[in-house]
């Protein structure tokens, strides 16, 4: 049966990773691969309890991390409806490009701590486009905002998939996170800059022209800064939701969304200029892009078929042999996150690792959170963000690979140089 299983898995596994070449979904896939899974699971183990129990367990972990993330996903689109971004990109301000390279750094690098990677990725690469008529170094940016958004979100228990899936497991806090890889991730973050801040040294920037007080969906400047600062106030709001009540996260962002929805509804209600579809919260939850929630929800139970049967488990004490460092492994992991989605790596880490053996806030889950949210930088189709930038840009895997590739790869080694350092003085 374990063989069948991980035939299984590794084929699921091979059709997400070639999503691209075959045409296919992954979201797709990595259904077909959890039905098979547990099918198979169900008929060859003949214990209708056990599966049951097993079953209703891994369901509750996927369907918290599901709702955080339609909760988190509606209220950045509702802030985006009411062109709520704008009160930071309208204040986009620089003489030179290499001055407005530390600003859109800086910028992409908080911002995506606070929303998530892929939706910064969007805003600052489309931002790119309307600032920046030259090609290459718009791409050159554009290649910075993939590293700074997976960077800012690595350090942040939502701003990235793979930290938000620790932090609601139980394997991080909020507390712990922020402090111990914030810095890291600046450091991942600052050696590609100040390389792409050198090669853009001396090029001019012009300031681009302000823009209309009135905007397409007919929200004025007030209600954007508004809803703007409910949407961000929101999200800021969950971690110590969860900290101060002990509830999962899932419950705090599903509350501030009905906060926003209230207001919203209350602000808007005597507007008649208003693209009410586009500006609601029935919209927002309309547009979110619900193949995202079902690929987590996949996945996740695929891999929990893999924990489960002992699978994971054996895997876990065959690299202890074989490697013998966790730091080393855990590096590796980072790596082959540029190639694998880091979704089901993580995942699989989870069910290889118990907290048990590794508590919260271990060494192990820290540093597994930086290596496998920045390591998908160093490739163009290793994360979600250089996915979405490939895709507005049109940025080639080969360009990518030779010019900014080399960038992300030693910022990831000195960020994860810095967390060792970290480690060592302060255990």
């Amino acid at each position: 049966m374990i063989t069948l299983l991980i035939v299984i898995f590794v084929i699921a596994y091979a059709a997400i990773a070639l999503e691209e070449p075959l045409g296919l979904s992954k979201s797709a896939a990595a259904l077909v691969g959890a039905g098979l899974l547990w099918t198979v699971y169900a008929l060859l183990t003949n214990d209708a309890h056990r599966i049951d129990h097993e079953l209703g367990e891994s369901l509750v972990g996927t369907a918290q991390i599901a709702f955080f993330l339609i909760g988190a996903m509606t209220v950045v689109e509702v802030i985006d409806s009411h062109d709520g971004f704008e009160v930071v990109t309208q204040r986009m301000r620089a003489r030179s490009l290499s001055s407005l390279t530390w600003l859109i750094g800086g910028v992409t690098f908080f911002l995506s701590a606070v929303l998530d990677n892929l939706t910064t990725a969007i805003i600052m690469v489309s931002l790119l486009g309307k600032l920046i008529p030259d090609r290459e170094p718009r791409l050159l940016l554009a290649g910075l905002v993939v590293i700074c958004a997976n960077a800012g979100g690595a350090w942040s228990p939502i701003g990235d998939v793979t930290t938000t899936m620790l932090w609601v497991g139980g394997q991080v806090t909020s507390e712990a996170v922020i402090t111990r890889l914030f810095v890291p991730s600046v450091v991942n973050a600052l050696v590609p800059l100040f390389a792409i801040a050198w090669i853009l040294r001396g090029q001019p920037f012009a300031v681009p022209a302000a823009a209309p007080s009135e905007s397409a969906s007919g929200t004025s400047p007030l209600q954007r800064k508004l809803m703007f600062t409910l949407g961000i106030a929101v999200l800021l709001a969950v971690p110590v939701f969860k900290a101060v009540t002990h509830l999962p996260p899932f419950l705090g962002i599903l509350f501030g969304l009905g906060i926003l929805w209230t207001v919203g509804d209350l602000l808007n209600r005597r507007n008649t200029t208003l693209d009410r579809p586009k500006v609601t919260v029935a919209g927002a939850l309309a547009r979110i892009d619900m193949s995202v929630i079902v690929f987590f929800v996949g996945i996740l139970l695929a891999v929990a078929v893999l924990e489960h049967t002992g699978v994971l488990a054996a895997l876990a004490a065959w690299l202890d042999s074989t490697v013998g460092r966790l730091d080393v492994i855990v590096v590796l992991i980072g790596l082959a996150s540029a190639v694998i989605d880091n979704v089901p790596m993580v995942a699989a880490a989870m069910g290889m690792y118990s907290l048990e053996t590794y508590p919260t806030d271990n060494f192990l889950w820290e540093f597994l959170a930086y290596c496998a949210g920045t390591g998908g930088s160093i490739l163009i189709i290793g994360s979600a963000a250089g996915v979405a930038a490939m895709g507005i840009e049109r940025i080639g895997f080969g360009w990518y690979l030779r010019r900014i590739a080399p960038l992300a790869l030693a910022g990831y080694f000195a960020g994860a140089a810095v967390y060792l350092l970290q480690s060592t003085l302060s255990p």
